[in-house]
């Protein structure tokens, strides 16, 4: 017999030593069997379970046991991505906390051992993490983005694009990490609203005949201006453009230029130009030859281009010396506060500068163009669909792309300098020699470029890298391209771009089918969480608290496309009380004696409420079926939450109990068997969200499933039941006892009728098969819907509230235990508190500044405000209706 609850934290961890160990996630090794495959976005390794984390990989999970048990050999391949940047500053906060020690200190190789050993030591916390949500990766597969074959394919992939003239070095602005020293990527940028201001300069026309007044919210930067710009048909300065400025401190003449960029209409419609320090004013530098001064040490210090006087101060203290130096000239014509974004990296917390540095690039334009054409064919399909329209604007916009960093953890660059600077790219060492040996004419020392690759160069490679390109190995001939790819919003450019880019490159197919955008996760507010707000939630403590399936089966349930999921702990509680529900059903099954029938088919059902939950389990399977397929998890999960807690629970095992408390036995049998068949069923569809609840019910009701012989539920197969077992007429009759049950208890709910009262349920109207279906079952829906008795009347007496289910009408004589006058009144005064509150939001709504100003998440708090007073208000209305009919 089962327990009496469902525990958790026992099962759990000794359910997945059980999966992991039987090897049943591994692909199944019939050669027949259709291949299924997803690539896991590889967390970084030095990361833990996060929500976003919680969410993507359930959502992965769910798909790949779906497809396991369809039959199809399904793979779902894990690993971590090594996350330069991240993993470097761990090691460097270490080991300046055991003794203030800098990488630069140790050494390259010393630090690069250190980091490896942290990495051992670590680096699995995530993957573990996985583990206790349920997922059901191939762990044999795993793999690492530093691993020795991925290093392969990285050096492969390098060589063979600078070969194209895919790759090359050039002279750039990237965004620069003072703290780090290094190029970062566009996501490693976080904007962050900070208290500032415009300071207006004056700069003097070198004749000395008037003067040209600029505004920067970064006064530093003018020590390496090299143009002042006005848009072409500014008529204020139409006589100036050709002419020059002395720029003030530096004393040097810098043109005036005409240039779109500038806008007639902000400030004075005069703009400072400072090519190496700001991705606007390079673009101009660009169009107008201008020389492109750069102003700042790596670290953020001025360097020699600035005058003496400047030079080694850092960038904030410059600022403050320009300030004041201009005041002391006479020049600074106002200080203008503001409140503006300013770049900042997200790991080190600094001010970014866009910086002019010598970096390697990938020729981005020229790969995007077939992996725009793959997803304008169709080849790759987004889902939802409008992300496409995000993924196409930033591809057919895209920049060269910036694939060097100054860090140490890393891909090293496979480039090697000789003494005149000469590079020679090869995939190792004796490569680069042999290519010196045979420029030179014989052997030269060569110097490895210190530099690593960009995270997101490695990981760009990760469908195919991860089963063994460039080996033809059979997992690349089997399992790419990959079926779906399910990440989030914001990687689309970083990543998944990426991975379409190299992977057509270099297989000539796209990497994956379908990418399913997931939503954000927020809290029960709406709001974004992070820890400044104290609103995070850590998945692992809400594993603890309710249970792996509970938290897997609410973010499923909430997983609606293109749309944020506003997670609550009363939500996961809901969601665990399902899972108890079930479990009690099953325990009922047990007591009732239900057992699978050997031989039983559903087609051979005789008892009308027994066909009628064989075809409703039919239909639910399909109806999950298609979610899956499509991608659509919440209509999958609210689909089996519907059927399993109202059809199955609620009503059939109300229905069910006559039965089997009755003496006819041949029904009784038939009803046993049945329950247990749908149980099996039940098992099986819900088994993708909630794993460990469905495998413990399945192991231990196997009482219930005598015929089984499929081993764990992991791998048993997904129900195919035939649309001929759903029948009509079973439908009908037992659709009428629940409707009428169910709008009588709405009846009864919406007119505060007392819980203890017993009225009769009069059948005033009704066909004679209607008539029949009511004096069949006359006992139980006495027992269901809580009233004294069902009798057949041929006018409802005054005071009865009619309601129609199903053509049929049907009262129930309340006036004894109401008030009608009073309750006629509560309704009305609660109907205006609605009404009145309708108004107020829609006032609100309706407000164009409201809507374009106040936060999204009050918005939003405010539509559903108004949809609830809506739905409230129409149910206070149906309810004051019911009262008015009356006789």
């Amino acid at each position: 017999m089962l327990e009496k609850n469902f525990d958790s934290k026992t099962a759990e961890q000794r359910l997945y030593a059980m999966w992991e160990s039987s090897g049943a996630f591994a692909p199944s090794a019939d050669p027949d069997a259709e291949p299924f495959s997803i690539v896991i976005p590889p967390p970084n390794v030095t990361g833990s379970l996060h929500i976003g984390h919680a969410l993507n990989n359930t959502l992965q999970d769910v798909l790949t046991r779906f497809e396991r048990m369809r039959g199809k050999a399904a793979l779902w391949l894990p690993g971590t991505d090594h996350a330069g940047i991240a993993t470097q500053m761990v090691v460097e906060r270490q080991l300046a906390a055991a003794g203030n020690i800098g990488r630069r200190d140790m050494g390259r190789d010393e630090f690069i051992a250190k980091v490896w050993e942290w990495k051992a030591q670590s680096g699995g916390t995530i993957t573990n993490q996985l583990r206790r949500l349920g997922a059901s990766c191939d762990w044999s597969r795993e793999r690492f983005t530093l691993d020795e074959g991925l290093s392969e394919a990285v050096r492969k992939v390098f060589v063979t694009l600078h070969k194209q003239g895919l790759i090359y070095r050039d002279k750039r602005l990237v965004n620069w990490d003072p703290h780090f020293q290094t190029a970062i990527s566009d996501i490693e940028v976080e904007q962050k609203e900070v208290d500032g201001a415009f300071y207006h300069f004056a700069y003097p026309l070198e004749d000395g005949s008037g003067e040209i007044v600029v505004a920067t919210t970064r006064p530093e930067t003018m020590l390496g201006d090299t143009a002042v710009a006005v848009h072409p048909s500014d008529e204020r300065y139409k006589g100036l453009i050709g002419r020059a400025v002395r720029l003030p401190i530096v004393n040097r003449p810098v043109p005036i230029i005409a240039d779109e960029y500038a806008d007639p209409e902000k400030g004075s419609g005069a703009v400072k130009i400072t090519p190496a320090h700001d991705f606007n004013d390079y673009q101009v530098g660009k169009r107008n030859n201008l020389p492109m001064i750069n102003i700042f040490t790596d670290d953020a210090k001025i360097n020699e281009n600035a005058p003496a006087e400047y030079r080694g101060l850092d960038r904030f203290e410059a600022r403050k010396k320009v300030v004041a130096a201009f005041e002391e000239l006479g020049l600074l014509r106002e200080i203008e506060k503001t409140r503006h974004a300013v770049p900042h990296g997200d790991r080190s917390g600094v001010v970014i500068e866009p910086y002019l540095t010598d970096q390697w690039y990938v020729d981005a334009k020229v790969l995007a163009q077939p992996a725009i054409k793959a997803v304008e064919e169709g080849r790759t399909v987004f889902e939802p669909r409008h992300w496409e329209k995000t993924y196409f604007e930033w591809m057919r916009n895209i920049e060269p792309w910036c694939i060097s960093r100054q860090l140490w953890w890393g891909h090293r660059i496979p480039a090697w300098y000789g003494p005149d600077g000469k590079i020679f790219v090869a995939e190792s060492e004796e490569g680069a020699k042999a290519l010196a040996r045979e420029h030179y004419g014989h052997d030269e020392p060569l110097r490895q470029d210190e530099d690593v690759l960009d995270t997101w160069f490695s990981s760009g490679l990760w469908p195919f890298s991860t089963m063994g390109w460039p080996e033809k190995t059979s997992d690349l001939e089997r399992f790419y391209p990959t079926s779906t790819l399910i990440t989030g919003f914001d990687i689309i450019f970083f990543w998944v771009a990426r991975m379409m880019m190299m992977g057509i490159h270099f297989m000539g197919e796209v990497p994956f089918d379908r990418v399913f955008i997931n939503a954000l996760v927020r809290d029960a507010e709406g709001k974004k969480m992070s820890k400044s707000k104290g609103n995070v939630m850590d998945p692992l403590e809400l594993v603890d608290d309710y249970g792996a399936d509970a938290l897997r089966f609410t973010l499923t349930a909430m997983s609606g496309q293109a749309r944020d999921i506003k997670l609550s702990r009363q939500r996961i509680e809901g969601y665990r009380n399902f899972g108890t529900k079930l479990w009690n059903a099953a325990r009922f099954a047990q007591v009732n004696g239900c057992a699978r029938a050997e031989g039983f088919d559903p087609a051979d059902v005789k008892g009308v409420l027994n066909r009628w939950i064989v075809g409703e389990t039919v239909r639910t399977a399909h109806a999950v079926t298609r979610s899956l397929e499509g991608c659509s998890f919440d209509g999958a999960a609210n689909g089996l939450y519907r059927f399993i807690w109202n059809t199955f629970c609620d009503w059939y095992v109300e229905l069910a109990k006559p039965l089997l408390n009755g003496t006819d036995e041949a029904l009784k049998a038939e009803t046993q068997a049945t329950a247990a068949w749908a149980l099996d069923v039940i098992l099986k569809l819900l088994h993708p969200v909630m794993p460990f609840l469905t495998e413990e019910l399945w192991a231990q009701t196997a009482d219930l499933g005598a015929a089984r012989g499929e081993g764990m539920l992991i791998t048993a197969r997904w129900p195919q039941l035939a649309d001929t077992l759903i029948d009509p007429d079973a439908d009908a009759e037992i659709g009428l006892i629940v409707a009428a049950v169910s709008e009588g208890r709405s009846v009864k709910a919406e007119l505060n009728v007392p819980h203890s009262a017993r009225p009769p349920l009069l059948v005033v109207d009704a066909t004679d098969a209607q008539r029949e279906v009511f004096a069949a079952n006359a006992a139980v829906i006495a027992q269901t819907l809580r009233v004294a008795e069902v009798s057949f009347v041929e006018q409802a007496p005054q005071g009865a509230i009619p309601f129609v289910v199903n053509g049929a009408t049907l009262a129930l004589p309340v006036a004894e235990f109401i008030d009608l006058t009073a309750e006629r009144a509560r309704l009305a005064k609660e109907i205006a508190g609605h009404v009145s509150d309708i108004a107020h939001v829609m006032k609100k709504l309706g407000n164009p500044a409201f809507v374009a100003n106040a936060k999204e998440e009050v918005v939003e708090e405010n539509r559903e405000r108004l949809a609830e007073s809506e739905a409230a208000k129409t149910k206070l209305e149906h309810a004051l209706s019911l009262l008015e009919a009356v006789v």
